[in-house]
């Protein structure tokens, strides 16, 4: 087994739901025509992201207001092999776990017999179970959630169960074993990708939720880059909800980032103070903050935000790193609805020799840059192929 290269770093930033385009098959999601860049730039009358724009970002695609970069680093576009468009897959696919199969959706809410399961574990009456927008079920079941601590259970065009609690009558501790113990249950053919818990606080008519989300994902189906990065002996860290994504013992090190502040705060210091290795970060708000309620000044304001930090980042790498922008999937601001749209993520790598071109593939292109970058070898049974030499 080779040894990993010392001083050497790879950070790999995921703008969650910052698509770049529709893919081929998005009409099968109900998702054609979808573009969350290209969409968002028309509805703010032009993007302001100086730095993202210099990198290359509008050598991707056409972008209102971020003109073609004159030496853009690697760029281009990248597609994922399996189905689905939430954040697991997503994640998943960047470093080379592609699910070969959908996983189990709830357009009509969860049966009888899973509602039964939560009441009995938790004691407490469910209320909603339907797809919804997040704040809207807390908007329209909150009250009842204060009141007599009722559980409000929904899900989405994706594989999720969520539930969302009000904090003062149902304890954050007692959500989070709750869901874990949900997602236990929840296997076979209501094997969904995650189970997430949603605490809210404040009184009807304000409520808001709190910093304490959790995701309780499945663990990932087959072998990925990050097994092998940490059979080389690669140290490895998460930012965000990354580490709850691949579950318990996939990471070295957790960081918080339950904000884009926390996140960016988290990620600034580790380029400060650490000096090799894997760094994994999400950024989450363009998603759960303004992607799905369609704030279209909210979702610029947090890639004006990304990108004055992308700035910092820059200044903290060496010749030696290797960094990594793209997203998981989309949430189209100009779409029907408030769900995830099956799109493609951008790709913008900045590393010593890139050589400024464009670089078209698989999410998988990712893990396995990350793993020639830090192992100097390739994983030649999973997907994807590195854009480093």
């Amino acid at each position: 087994m080779s040894e990993p290269r010392s001083a050497r770093r790879a950070v790999v930033v995921v703008l969650d739901a910052v698509g770049a385009g529709a893919l081929p098959d998005a009409a099968d999601y109900g998702d054609a025509g979808t573009n969350t860049l290209a969409h968002l730039a028309e509805l703010a009358g032009g993007l302001d992201l100086p730095n993202l724009q210099r990198l290359g970002l509008g050598s991707i695609l056409p972008l209102d207001g971020v003109p073609p970069a004159a030496s853009p680093v690697l760029h281009g576009r990248l597609h994922a092999l399996g189905p689905g468009k939430d954040s697991t897959t997503g994640h998943w696919e960047l470093m080379g776990v592609v699910a070969r199969a959908p996983r189990p959706t709830y357009p009509d809410g969860f049966p009888p017999e899973i509602v039964a399961t939560i009441e009995r574990a938790s004691g407490r009456r469910v209320v909603c179970n339907a797809p919804s927008d997040g704040l809207t079920a807390i908007d329209d079941h909150g009250e009842a959630a204060l009141r007599d601590g009722a559980l409000i259970v929904y899900t989405s065009q994706d594989s999720v169960l969520q539930i969302a609690a009000h904090v003062d009558a149902t304890p954050v501790e007692e959500l989070h074993r709750l869901c874990a113990q949900v997602r236990r249950v929840m296997v076979g053919e209501h094997a969904v990708a995650r189970v997430i818990a949603r605490p809210f606080g404040g009184p009807p008519g304000a409520f808001e939720r709190t910093r304490e989300r959790r995701d309780f994902a499945l663990p990932p189906t087959s072998r990925s880059h990050l097994d092998e990065l940490r059979e080389a002996g690669v140290p490895t860290r998460a930012v965000g909800k990354v580490g709850q994504l691949f579950g318990p013992g996939s990471f070295d090190e957790l960081h918080p980032g339950a904000t884009n502040a926390e996140a960016i705060a988290a990620t600034t210091e580790l380029l400060e103070t650490v000096g090799d290795g894997f760094l994994f970060v999400n950024l989450i708000e363009t998603d759960q903050v303004y992607g799905h309620r369609k704030d279209v000044a909210g979702f610029h304001g947090a890639l004006r935000e990304i990108d004055a930090a992308v700035a910092r980042w820059e200044a903290l790498l060496g010749p030696g790193d290797l960094l990594v922008l793209t997203a998981d999937h989309g949430v189209d601001p100009a779409h029907p609805g408030t769900d995830h749209t099956r799109e493609h993520a951008p790709l913008l790598a900045r590393f010593d020799g890139h050589g400024g071109r464009r670089h078209d593939g698989p999410l998988a292109d990712v893990g396995a840059s990350v793993l020639r970058w830090l192992a100097a070898r390739d994983a030649p049974a999973l997907p994807g192929r590195p854009f480093v030499a």
